[in-house]
Parts: structure tokens; sequence; C-alpha cells
């Protein structure tokens, strides 16, 4: 597998009907907000990773940016996270996840994220973030100092 980051959303796009299909709309506004011009994961710090299996599939994606609710250029905002149903439970989502974090050390001191699926809190609080109502539009906190 390999980890990169990505400049464009046509790369993406294959996840899109995918994520459609299973009824999330975020990765549709990722592509709507970067073809905008609105959100291209391009302020300090700010970061547009993907991954992709050998045979150059792109299996998830994931982003960082400055936490757009909290006006903190400190803390960052893990924005979205999207992995193909056929490669969770297979470390992907963990891996890009982490490539994220170590991102994130160089340039915020706390990352948020909000999720309102089971399966996601799950997955954020087995790789380190913790739950958290101290901040609104929040739902995790991963502190990094």
């Amino acid at each position: 597998m390999d980890i990169r980051v990505v400049h464009g959303v046509d790369v993406i796009k294959p996840l899109l009907e995918e994520s459609e299909r299973e009824g999330f709309r975020f990765l549709r506004r990722l592509v709507d907000e970067y073809e905008s011009g609105s959100n291209r994961f391009d302020q300090p710090g700010e970061v547009l990773m993907a991954a992709f299996f050998p045979n150059k599939e792109v299996v998830a994606v994931g982003g960082l940016n400055r936490d757009p609710y909290l006006l903190n250029e400190k803390i960052g905002r893990v924005r979205r996270f999207y992995v193909s149903p056929s490669y969770r439970g297979r470390g992907v989502g963990n891996a890009l996840l982490q490539a994220l974090v170590r991102h994130g050390k160089e340039h915020f001191n706390v990352l948020t994220l909000y999720t309102d699926t089971k399966k996601a809190d799950l997955f954020y609080r087995r790789c380190g973030f913790t739950s958290c109502d101290e901040f609104p539009n929040v739902t995790h906190v991963l502190r990094l100092t």
C-alpha cells in the first residue's frame, strides 16, 4: 500500500460513487468544495492524502484542515476520511490516519474531528482519539503535545 499526498480530486473520484451508495455525502462535499476553490487543503499545515494499492487503485482518502469552527491555527481537523468498504478492517484506515497524524504533528497541537457513526467512533478511539464535548462541532480529539 502506498499513502501519498494528492493534489486535485480526480484521483479520488472512484470512491465518490461508492461512498454515495453507502449514504455518505462528505466525499461529494470534498469534490464540490475542491472544485469551487472553497477548500483545497492548501492552507498552512493542511493536506489531502490517499491510499493506493499496487494496482494503482485508490482505496481511501482523508484530509487535514485548520479547524474551521475553532479559528485557532494550532488546531487541525481530520476531514473527509473514507475507506472503501472492501478494504475496511485491513489496516488501511489506520495507516492513512497515522500518516495524517504524523503530518499534523508538524503543524498542530490538537487534532479534532466529527463523526456520527458508531463504527467510526470505535475506529477513532482505537487510533488514540478520545471523546470530546469541550469544543463545538467536535466528537473526538487527539492532543499532539
